[in-house]
């Protein structure tokens, strides 16, 4: 598996879901009652994004972007033997 950073440089409008979810009686998915959580608006700029809510009438909040940390790593280390006196916790 790989975890790459594909398309996370857009920023995404997300609607609040208003109703309850639940399980549907036929096939057991998650239903809703309410359509507007299937609607994503994706923008290239936080501005952008800000822009549309505003002009809507839309309360909305930004979430922090979080910084990743990246350790780096050999793929020999996963074979790599340790000394059970040196072993890590």
């Amino acid at each position: 598996m790989q975890s790459a950073r594909g398309k996370t440089k857009e920023w995404v409008l997300e609607y609040e879901t208003t109703s309850k979810r639940g399980p549907e009686p036929l096939m057991g998915w998650t239903s809703s009652g309410d359509t507007l959580n299937q609607v994503k608006l994706y923008f290239d700029t936080k501005q952008a994004a800000i822009a549309f809510a505003q002009k809507n009438g839309m309360t909305y909040s930004v979430a922090k972007v979080r910084e990743r940390k990246v350790k780096p790593r050999n793929y020999g280390d996963n074979f790599r033997y340790i000394p059970p006196s040196e072993e890590r916790a």
